[in-house]
């Protein structure tokens, strides 16, 4: 448990600030990939000041819902839903704070509405150019927006002629969605070498951590052997033993068991791994004059 607790408390830090650089560094949040969000980014872009736009929502489905809880995200302060049963546009409506009616008092509301995004199950048309003309003229010709989401069309295409209305429909929103997804795409590249590259330097972080915790143990084993080799001497001279005798014997047991576990290594790696392997090994043990030209055949003794 302990283990694996130290490893999370590296893992865990580290997965949080590459996610940050990724959100950072890259765009590929920045672009939406969603029919109702497309078509809120597009209003946004359009009309700058979101809190003092009108929004009037056609249908209460899904998609509706998706996009009143985006609109609601980008600032907008009135919304309306309209429906063609007064109790489904009220259902919605009271999650969002919204104005609920019925489709067939759409006509009167139109001129409130800066935004219209329609997505209703209508087989047919159900705001025609006369409706929205009317609705333009009664704002003194201040822009609109249109935005069909349906499928067949709840606006007819005519309204597209009218000055000051912007009529998109779904088939510009997938072509926003397309483009969207192919810029997503080049910044998920980019995504990937940051990610790549904060494994590679986690990686080395447990690796540091980990050689420091073998050092320490290493330490510390020769320290209490020390501690141990020291105490057998004292009690030697305590005992009436010749000092100089004592005091070699201390030298030779001392030296003997802390260079054997690295002896034993060393004669394992040359037997798995290669002279390349026992020239690093002479190396970290700091035998600088070893020759890695000597005979291949030589053996440790």
């Amino acid at each position: 448990a302990g283990a694996v607790g130290f490893h999370l408390n590296l893992i865990f830090p580290e997965a949080f600030r590459i996610a940050k650089k990724v959100r950072t560094d890259t765009a590929i949040g920045e672009n939406p990939v969603s029919v109702a969000y497309a078509a809120v980014d597009l209003a946004r872009q359009i009309f700058s000041d979101m809190e003092r736009s009108t929004a009037l929502l056609l249908g209460a489905g899904e998609t509706i819902e998706l996009v009143a809880r985006h609109l609601r995200d980008a600032g907008v302060s009135k919304l309306i839903i309209a429906n063609r049963t007064l109790e489904r546009a009220e259902q919605l409506a009271a999650q969002f704070d919204a104005e609920a009616i019925l489709l067939a008092d759409v006509t009167e509301r139109l001129p409130d509405a800066d935004i219209v995004i329609s997505s209703t199950g209508s087989q047919l048309p159900i705001l025609g150019k006369g409706a929205a003309e009317e609705a333009v003229k009664a704002r003194r010709w201040r822009p609109m927006l249109m935005i069909d989401l349906a499928v067949p069309r709840d606006i007819e295409p005519q309204v597209a002629e009218i000055p000051d209305i912007y009529l998109y429909t779904v088939d510009d929103m997938r072509e926003v969605i397309e483009e969207n997804l192919r810029l997503r795409a080049s910044e998920a590249s980019k995504a990937d070498e940051i990610v790549a590259s904060g494994i590679e330097a986690l990686k080395e972080g447990l690796l540091e951590r980990q050689s420091a915790d073998v050092v320490k143990t290493y330490r510390d084993s020769a320290l209490a052997l020390q501690q141990t080799e020291l105490e057998k001497a004292l009690k030697m001279l305590e005992k009436g033993a010749d000092p100089e005798e004592v005091l070699g014997r201390l030298a030779r047991d001392l030296t003997n068991k802390l260079i054997h576990a690295p002896t034993a290594g060393l004669r394992q790696l040359a037997k798995e791994g290669g002279k390349r392997d026992v020239s690093k090994m002479a190396a970290m043990l700091g035998l600088t004059d070893f020759d890695e030209e000597r005979d291949e055949g030589a053996t440790l003794q």
